[in-house]
């Protein structure tokens, strides 16, 4: 069995103006309804513009002193990982490093395929995230394919490998299987490298962007190719595969820490990823959601809470949701107790996009379908609860989709309910939301995201300190009570608001004024099919 998160935790008096709050039993003592009302305004006032420039200028040195990037398994992960303990051991917590190992894969650049003497496009062209790394030549064969457009089994078992020649380059078609099976099964009968075409289905034409899973699947040098360029490989006879990569099992670690007062079975969890991808410095995704969390537990280290407060840094998320599905897998494994008395969960993973939009996780269901996706009971409540502070300062806040895709995704799993804010990705601001939000209709929330340029200068710090504040005032709400998402505790009251529901005559942001189609790196086509 692993310990128990300590329920004990120093505090200290390194922030000027640290909050306390005040017990509602004494006669003499503030009124719930007051008390929360100040104890929101410090709070939020001491989540400054100010206090989150500090933490995201020290990331940008961060990556700027490490190869220029923050990801897990790099140098600069670490010493984003060692910025935020010494913040939070400063501030009287006690921090703790959760190690775990993961799957690490790096492109040092882009793959390549010749056939006959030419290069097929760029765009025709992808590596498979684990795949091996090196430059083979050889005579290509396809494996029980004739390119047929449509549903495939094409080298998804052992026995359509029957006739291979060892030393070709296996030419599969995706479908049906996970693509590190193909993979495993073509490198079994001797293949030197693996080419994986799309389907050619309406909507399966383009390149296959995919993942083998783990390091484990191969060795060989994995590609995808689009439906077009797969089938102009059938009459190919040399082709040339090269792929440069880094593909190997790394340590990575998450980041605890906890208040050192409220019920710890009651305990309401505050997560964002701190890791970046390889590309660039990771300050919009995700340095402004770590860096306002990292604000918030630092203006609350002296705070009296009803409920204890577990702040959480994550790493890892770039590569699939690695760290919180470590922490949630863990607890599942180890402390089911755990995993019981964490209350709900709270996801902040970009809130400052250049070109923001005021998003609020779609946790009641009623502005997109969440499919398949788990959506536990309390959920509602939770985004109910940010669209009220939204209308209370007198902002619009408009929905993002529900769909498991950021770190909340493993509590959701584990049917803990979860809610959170998002500022926006690759998706393109529309007319209706630039109304809404201000900003440039027809454009990307971050045309930098996911590249070189998402550094200091691809933040919107007024938008940013909005969705800080907003964050405050959810987290300091639900370290007072949980009542609107479990029953525990008395219902929340807050001036000038009424009982739990959406706000009044606030524009919610429903349907067209909702962010959508986010794609973060571990939205990567994880199956064949």
């Amino acid at each position: 069995m692993s310990p128990r998160m300590p329920s004990r935790w120093i505090t200290s008096a390194a922030l000027a103006g640290a909050l306390t709050l005040t017990a509602t039993s004494a006669v003499a003592a503030p009124t719930r309804e007051n008390s929360n009302n100040n104890t929101t305004a410090k709070l939020t006032q001491a989540v400054s513009q100010e206090k989150l420039t500090t933490h995201l200028e020290a990331f940008q040195r961060i990556a700027d002193a490490n190869g220029g990037n923050r990801a897990s398994g790099q140098p600069g992960y670490q010493a984003s990982v060692d910025y935020v303990v010494e913040r939070l051991r400063a501030a009287g917590y006690e921090p703790r490093v959760q190690e775990f190992r993961f799957p690490y894969f790096e492109e040092l650049s882009p793959a390549t395929v010749t056939a006959d003497g030419t290069a097929l496009a760029a765009e025709d062209v992808a590596v498979m995230s684990y795949s091996g790394s090196g430059t083979v030549t050889g005579t290509v064969q396809a494996v029980d394919t004739d390119g047929t457009a449509g549903p495939s089994t094409s080298g998804c078992e052992a026995s359509d490998f029957d006739g291979f020649v060892p030393g070709n380059i296996a030419l599969i078609q995706r479908g049906e299987c996970a693509f590190g099976d193909k993979a495993a099964n073509a490198e079994a009968a001797g293949a030197t490298a693996v080419l994986i075409f799309n389907g050619g289905a309406p909507g399966n034409e383009g390149v296959v962007n995919g993942t083998l899973g783990s390091p484990e699947a191969t060795t060989l040098p994995t590609v995808g190719l689009s439906y077009a360029a797969g089938v102009g490989l059938l009459d190919a006879g040399t082709v040339t595969v090269r792929t440069e990569t880094v593909s190997e099992l790394r340590t990575t670690a998450n980041v605890l820490a906890e208040t050192r007062t409220g019920n710890p079975e009651n305990t309401v969890v505050v997560g964002a990823h701190l890791d970046g991808v390889t590309e660039g410095a990771g300050i919009s995704d995700n340095g402004t959601g770590s860096a306002g969390i990292l604000a918030i537990a630092e203006a609350m280290a002296k705070t009296r809470t009803e409920n204890q407060v577990r702040f959480a840094w994550w790493g890892a998320e770039e590569l699939g949701l690695l760290g919180a599905e470590h922490y949630v897998g863990d607890l599942q494994d180890n402390d089911p107790e755990g995993l019981e008395d964490i209350a709900l969960y709270l996801n902040f993973d970009m809130i400052g996009s250049p070109n923001y939009g005021r998003f609020v996780y779609d946790g009641d269901a009623s502005a997109f379908d969440p499919g398949d996706t788990n959506v536990p009971e309390g959920s509602g409540a939770i985004e109910a609860a940010f669209h009220e502070h939204f209308a209370q300062v007198g902002l619009t806040s408009g929905e993002t989709e529900f769909s498991g895709r950021s770190d909340y995704g493993p509590f959701i799993a584990a049917d803990v309910p979860s809610g959170g804010l998002f500022t926006g990705a690759e998706g393109v601001k529309t007319e209706e939301q630039a109304a809404l939000f201000g900003g440039r209709a027809g454009v990307a929330y971050d045309e930098c995201y996911h590249t070189a340029c998402d550094d200091l200068s691809n933040v919107n710090l007024e938008g940013m300190e909005q969705m800080a504040d907003a964050a405050a005032a959810v987290v300091l709400r639900y370290a007072t009570t949980t009542h609107d998402v479990n029953g525990v505790g008395e219902p929340y009251k807050q001036k000038g608001q009424g009982a739990l529901g959406h706000p009044q005559g606030k524009d919610r942001g429903h349907g067209p004024h909702s962010e959508h189609g986010r794609g973060h790196a571990h939205g990567h086509d994880r199956a064949a099919a």
